[in-house]
């Protein structure tokens, strides 16, 4: 299945969402990446993609809107990357939530969250974990997203690294005892769930394997 309308990618700036964009627009998909700080345009389009500058932390509903004007499909993958509690709140709850409402409200039918293995209600994080805010935010925003009219997906990745990635993951059963997840296999799940109709309405959790993607998500 071939990507005939713009992907817009949220958090255009992070490891994953570089790596993403570079696959989707080789693959010749129209990417736009949407990023706070304009010192990062360059890398946006070093990475094939079209930098949009907008601050998804402030940006209400119609604000939201107008930047995905025209998407087919978006991809969220922005992360307040720890910190602040509030910020994380701000940007991974509440920002997420935003993006989601904006979709509908355009007409967007497709989206993919890139959350983590294990997000949910029952986290079991403690509360005095730093870890606490980012699974409580997650876990609001993966549900707000799966009660909506979308076609969506939600990632799943284990622990991420930085090592090389291949196009093989691990699901179920098969996924890796310490969950490492290389940032190029997960760019490579976000593109091909966006290939993939039969990726809608699923949760998929995965890390570092030895099954490749295509065969993987028909299993998962």
């Amino acid at each position: 299945m071939s990507i005939d309308r713009p992907v817009t990618i949220i958090g255009g700036h992070g490891k994953v969402a570089l790596r993403a964009a570079k696959i989707l627009s080789e693959a010749g998909a129209e990417v736009y990446s949407v990023i706070r700080n304009p010192d990062q345009a360059d890398d946006i389009r070093a990475a094939g993609a079209n930098p949009v500058v907008a601050d998804i932390e402030t940006l209400d509903v119609e604000g939201l809107r107008e930047v995905l004007r025209g998407s087919g499909s978006v991809v969220f993958a922005a992360g307040a990357g720890g910190g602040s509690a509030d910020r994380t709140y701000a940007v991974d709850r509440d920002a997420a939530i935003r993006s989601i409402d904006a979709s509908v409200q355009e007409g967007i039918e497709r989206y993919v969250m890139v959350s983590y293995d294990g997000a949910g209600p029952d986290h079991g994080v403690p509360e005095d974990d730093s870890f606490y805010p980012y699974a409580q935010a997650k876990a609001a925003a993966d549900e707000h997203l799966r009660a909506s009219e979308l076609q969506w997906t939600i990632l799943g990745p284990g622990m991420l690294t930085d090592e090389p990635g291949g196009e093989s993951i691990g699901v179920g059963g098969d996924k890796r005892e310490d969950r490492a997840t290389s940032r190029d296999v997960v760019a490579a799940v976000v593109a091909a769930v966006l290939r993939r109709p039969d990726t809608v309405g699923r949760t998929i959790g995965f890390s570092d394997g030895d099954t490749p993607i295509g065969e993987a998500l028909t299993r998962e």
